[in-house]
């Protein structure tokens, strides 16, 4: 089902797109080498191929996985006599470029330079840190990204209809919903959605022409799992999640995460609930628990899945056994009542910076009392650095509401 031009393309329209980087460079007939740096299943080798085409040049392919600088003179060698005896360009596209080392990189380098081949790289690591920085000069990156569920959704209907590249020929039926629950499992990726779809096909009885979530389940060996990104069922599992952990029920909580993980729910939207969670429901009760769940949410960018499902994992269990606090919830709510109640309230005397001698006459800093002075690194007796409307007595809170459990409930004392 790969597209035969560049309108059947779907996706990626932030450069195919009318006026856009790619497209100008498309009809202008002036493409650069380049590398294309997105996930798995987002276009990458196809697009290459639908770039040689438009532009007649001869397409060439290597994967950097079993290549080597030998594969490489013979296709420049190739390049090299196609041009001599025909005029004809082409076009060299290496899957997983970043796995060819500096030598073979530089192999590449004076062939690229001199136009003789027209580089496409493919990659799904950062060629900032894979790609050697005088072939990177070279070649311009274009970011690819992960297929919504409305490109997978589009590319799955036209292998639906499609006689001649599809299953057209078999007329059948299929709800949208099925196609976006395939499409949440597949995580982006176009491959995945089409093999699962061809495999949920092959599980119809003969003679059987309606689709059902039954035969996606039979196809892809497990139960299909009711969970819609855009639909209700969406927010009431995330619901699930984030209060189990909040009730410390850590059982809830790990099934929860795995049937997000599970149905296709993207991992970093996952990742993002821990780190809130961690500071409006754990808060200084234990303030390991921010470091944890923002390592998680790295290593979970980091790692991609399947991985990552051990980091969240982890730190779903850490934040579900952790004391609970709702302090910073509940500072940030009273101080912000109070200035919007009040508005722009003076700042004290006591604490204006007085950085001149008119501003040291006019009363600046005056009061101040530096705290390392004291035992302890505190002066317990300051008066209160709150504009005067919100100041209260000694040893009083507004807003410090701190919690009765953990770290903050010790260091308060």
């Amino acid at each position: 089902m790969r597209p035969r031009t560049i309108d059947e393309f779907v996706g990626q329209q932030h450069l195919l797109g009318p006026g856009r980087l790619l497209r100008r460079a498309i009809e202008s007939d002036r493409l650069p080498s380049m590398i294309l740096w997105g996930p798995p299943g987002t276009g990458k080798t196809t697009l290459a191929r639908l770039l040689a085409a438009h532009g007649d040049a001869a397409f060439e392919s290597l994967s950097a996985v079993g290549a080597g600088v030998k594969d490489i003179r013979e296709v420049v060698e190739r390049a090299r006599v196609r041009r001599r005896d025909h005029g004809r360009g082409t076009l060299l596209f290496i899957d997983e470029i970043h796995r060819f080392n500096k030598s073979q990189q530089d192999a590449l380098l004076p062939h690229v330079e001199s136009g003789l081949c027209r580089l496409v790289g493919a990659t799904t690591e950062n060629p900032s840190f894979e790609v050697n920085a005088a072939l990177l000069s070279r070649a311009r990156v274009m970011a690819l990204r992960e297929l919504g569920i409305d490109d997978l959704v589009t590319v799955m209907r036209r292998a639906l209809v499609d006689r001649e590249r599809g299953i057209g020929d078999r007329e059948l039926v299929v709800d949208d919903a099925l196609l976006r629950g395939i499409a949440a499992g597949a995580q982006g990726d176009a491959r995945r959605a089409l093999s699962d779809l061809e495999g949920a096909v092959d599980a119809l009885p003969d003679g059987e022409a309606t689709l059902s979530a039954e035969h996606l389940a039979m196809a892809l060996g497990r139960r299909a799992l009711r969970y819609d990104k855009a639909g209700e069922e969406h927010y009431n599992v995330v619901s699930a999640f984030i209060k189990s952990m909040r009730a410390s029920d850590a059982d809830a909580a790990v099934y929860w995460l795995v049937r997000m993980l599970d149905a296709g729910e993207d991992p970093m939207f996952v990742a993002r609930r821990i780190v809130i969670f961690a500071s409006e429901d754990v808060g200084n009760a234990d303030p390991q628990a921010l470091l944890v769940a923002s390592a998680a949410a790295s290593a979970t960018h980091l790692c991609g899945m399947p991985e990552a499902a051990l980091h969240l994992t982890q730190a779903t269990l850490y934040l579900a056994l952790a004391p609970k606090s709702n302090s910073a919830l509940r500072s940030y709510a009273a101080a912000r009542k109070d200035v919007q109640r009040f508005g722009a309230l003076p700042v004290p005397m006591a604490v204006r910076n007085a950085v001149t001698a008119m501003m040291k006459e006019a009363g600046y800093g005056t009061g101040y009392r530096y705290p390392h002075d004291f035992e302890g690194g505190v002066d317990r007796q300051h008066a209160s650095y709150l504009p005067d409307q919100l100041a209260l007595s000694a040893g009083e809170s507004r807003y410090a509401l701190v919690g009765p459990l953990g770290w903050e409930h010790d260091a308060a004392r």
